[in-house]
Order: structure tokens, then C-alpha cells, then sequence
């Protein structure tokens, strides 16, 4: 058992607490603004801005990001097309994607370019067209079903859309021997 605390512990005690409560709280402070942080950035790839902000006029699917974006318009416009100059990658590489589907893919692409609320999964890498990706954000089951249920149809040649491709023509095809299933 502890000896109890005398008077002059128990005064020297109080004197340290105000310093104490004021470095929980200072600590307590730079977390949350480390974690506000997180979530107003933009990442550092090749059409994001350098810092989110207003944009008015983003079409279709990035519109929801219209009052805080890390995408332009025109970016936002560019990625609805069939093959968008920004990639130049064609979502018909094995035959016509379906409609419902390609809205999906549409969609994970506008909040891929426009949302300022990624840098939880924010990672660095070493490419030549950027220096960041976002990896692991969680989809939502209900999500993950529909974008199933909406593309089961459609076909693809590769299990890993991010390397592999044929791109001499300029534009990903499968490479050579790859079936579409």
C-alpha cells in the first residue's frame, strides 16, 4: 500500500495540473487538425488541382463535388467520354460496355479526380504522370452489389486494369493473347 500524499505532494500536484491540461488539450488540438487536414487535399497526380475549391460547373457524376473540388470542368467533362483524352483509356476494349456499368466506373473516376476527402488513403508513388494514389478506400457492400449486378455482363481481358496493356496505338488494349470474359 502507498503512503498518502502530504500537503506540500498535494500542492505541487495542482500547481502542475493547469500545465498538464493545457499540453492534453495543445495534443488533443493537433490531432484534430491533423485529421481536418486529411480531408481537405488534394492529391498530386497529373489533372488534380493544387488545392480543392468551388467549381460550378462540373458535369454529370462529379457534380456532388461542385462546392469543393480538386477537379476542373473540364476535367470532369473529359472523363464521361467513351475514351477520354485525360488517360486515354477506353472502357469498350472488349466490345461495348454496358450503360449501367460504365456509370460505375465513371463515378469511382469523378472521386478519383474530384473528392477533397481522400487523404486517409492517400499513398505516395514513384510514376512518371503522378506522385500520389489513393489505395483501399472502403465501398460500401450495398455499392460493391450494384456496381456487380450492373456489370456482370460486361467483359474484360484483364483481372489488373493498372498494367499490361497494349498502349501502342496510344490507347489501352488487351494485350496480345488476353481473352474478354
Amino acid at each position: 500500500m502507498l503512503p498518502a500524499a502530504t500537503e506540500g505532494q498535494k500542492d505541487m500536484a495542482w500547481k502542475w495540473m493547469p500545465l498538464l491540461l493545457l499540453l492534453v488539450w495543445v495534443a488533443t488540438m493537433c490531432s484534430a487538425q491533423d485529421r481536418t487536414d486529411l480531408l481537405n487535399v488534394c492529391m498530386d497526380a497529373k489533372h488534380h488541382k493544387t488545392k480543392p475549391g468551388p467549381e460550378d460547373k462540373l458535369h454529370d457524376q462529379c457534380s456532388p463535388w461542385k462546392k469543393n473540388a480538386c477537379c476542373t470542368a473540364s476535367t470532369s467533362q473529359e472523363l464521361h467520354k467513351d475514351t477520354s483524352r485525360l488517360y486515354n483509356f477506353n472502357w469498350d476494349h472488349c466490345g461495348k460496355m454496358e450503360p449501367a456499368c460504365k456509370r460505375h466506373f465513371i463515378q469511382d473516376t469523378c472521386l478519383y479526380e474530384c473528392s477533397p476527402n481522400l487523404g486517409p488513403w492517400i499513398q505516395q508513388v514513384n510514376q512518371s504522370w503522378r506522385k500520389e494514389r489513393f489505395l483501399d478506400v472502403p465501398l460500401c457492400k450495398e455499392d460493391c452489389q450494384r456496381w456487380w449486378e450492373d456489370c456482370h455482363t460486361s467483359h474484360t481481358c484483364k483481372s489488373n486494369w493498372h498494367r499490361g496493356w497494349d498502349w501502342t496505338s496510344g490507347v489501352n488494349k488487351c494485350p496480345a493473347g488476353a481473352l474478354c470474359r
